[in-house]
């Protein structure tokens, strides 16, 4: 069984996907063969570009939305853009400031029920849309979103260190969509609970509780738990019947699953039962899933058995690695 998972794991597209961040490491890295260095003030890796500004950081990140959704369901698409980058700075123990979007239709018709998404996201959680660009004279339908926020300390994907306890804490207040690999917990919440839900995260990074970690991603656990990996320079045993779950959804698809709340934390042992309780005071479903040793693998666990899911010391994911852990 856990071969079977373990396979459709490692050939699903949200998590192929992330290689295609090899190419903007290769050039951006100035490694050999690249077209050349950039001096940047952040490193690469992290859910949000984290710059060092006075006593904090400013971040920004933007998401693309992908195609197949947009065409299928526009609205919620719209209202996914800007929920994600939302999500990514409060990922990095942030708070989003603004966004701004590019949207591109083939007539004012294909933008309107994406811009009734991207408003009603904004106003659920309270950030305001303050420009971008739209044009309805496109040959094609496209979105991305991009946003900005601060943060005071911070929560990265450069920080989960052996004998960590990785901590998963995912909204299950919600259902998958009919389509699409996405479990939806935003649209129907009130959004003073979204709001508060998330605020969950600044406060953990503020107090010194956690300090690496990311959003569940189109990777779904797994990816994003290698992308975790790969930039920490370590590796982990995931405990695959510990994730929090639905009980109707089947364990590789929830596996895959993009949730609309949804947080991997690598946490000092000390401390876990801190962060544990802190998401459920909220009512959002966490455990711990597993722990980060130094082995560089993914291994998965479930049911007594173990399986080595990718080796990043052998083949890298994104390319984005702590500096020597490569």
């Amino acid at each position: 069984m856990l071969g079977g998972v373990a396979a459709e794991l490692r050939g699903a597209i949200g998590v192929l996907a992330k290689r295609d961040v090899q190419i903007p490491a290769r050039y951006l890295s100035g490694a050999p063969g690249a077209a050349g260095s950039v001096e940047r003030p952040a490193a690469l890796g992290d859910d949000c570009a984290a710059i060092p500004d006075g006593d904090g950081y400013l971040l920004l990140a933007a998401e693309g939305i992908w195609p197949a959704f947009l065409e299928g369901d526009p609205r919620f698409a719209g209202y996914s853009a800007v929920m994600v980058n939302v999500s990514d700075v409060y990922a990095m123990g942030g708070r989003p400031i603004a966004v701004v979007d590019v949207v591109w239709g083939t007539s004012a018709g294909a933008l309107e029920p994406v811009w009734e998404g991207m408003v009603a996201a904004s106003r659920a959680y309270g950030v305001p849309i303050v420009g971008g660009h739209t044009s309805a004279r496109s040959p094609y339908n496209a979105l991305a979103v991009a946003i900005a926020g601060r943060a005071r300390r911070l929560i990265t994907s450069f920080a989960a260190r052996p004998g960590d306890v990785l901590v998963a804490a995912i909204d299950l207040r919600g259902e998958m969509h009919a389509e699409h690999p996405f479990w939806n917990a935003s649209t129907g919440a009130d959004p003073a609970r979204l709001r508060g839900d998330l605020e969950v995260l600044p406060a953990l990074a503020e107090a010194g509780l956690c300090d690496a970690g990311k959003d569940i991603s189109m990777g779904g656990v797994a990816g994003t738990l290698l992308m975790l990996l790969e930039t920490s320079g370590a590796g982990a045993v995931l405990d695959l019947e510990a994730v929090p779950r639905p009980r109707d959804v089947p364990l590789a698809r929830w596996l895959l699953a993009f949730p609309s709340y949804g947080f991997l934390l690598s946490v000092r042992p000390g401390v876990a039962g801190e962060v544990l309780s802190a998401f459920a005071r909220r009512g959002i479903a966490s455990a711990a899933v597993g722990a980060v040793d130094g082995s560089r693998r993914l291994t998965l666990q479930a049911a007594g058995e173990r399986q080595t899911l990718w080796d990043l010391s052998a083949e890298p994911l994104t390319g984005l690695a702590r500096e020597g852990a490569r």
